[in-house]
């Protein structure tokens, strides 16, 4: 079973991805709320994939990835961008990201992104 780390600064955004991995055997193993907290527990947690929203205080999600895939290079990270975040999408991509689904989440997008992530 995958163990994922759910970054996002929204409440909403992380508990409606929770509930979709969740109900599809996913193990969220821990949910973060700005990109440093993110990074912190991805170093103690050590999922195996990383839901990451692009837009978040403290530190966005273009630097965790960053920070992120210097700590581990064999790092798989989504991003979650909402429309019209392009540009940013793709300094994610640049950055290390895998791959990216668009708010709002339809599930069936974000379980086609993770599997295909996970190979």
């Amino acid at each position: 079973m995958a163990r994922v780390l759910i970054v996002d600064d929204a409440a909403f955004m992380r508990m409606m991805i929770k509930d979709i991995l969740e109900k599809n055997g996913y193990d969220v193993v821990g949910e973060a709320s700005n990109g440093l907290k993110g990074v912190e527990l991805y170093k103690s947690e050590k999922p195996d994939i990383v839901t990451m929203d692009i837009t978040m205080p403290e530190m966005d999600g273009i630097e965790a990835v960053k920070a992120i895939k210097a700590f581990d290079p064999a790092a798989k990270v989504i991003m979650c961008s909402a429309m019209g975040q392009q540009t940013m999408v793709m300094d994610a991509i640049r950055a290390g990201a895998k791959d990216f689904i668009v708010k709002p989440f339809q599930a069936d997008r974000v379980l086609e992104a993770i599997k295909k992530v996970l190979g």
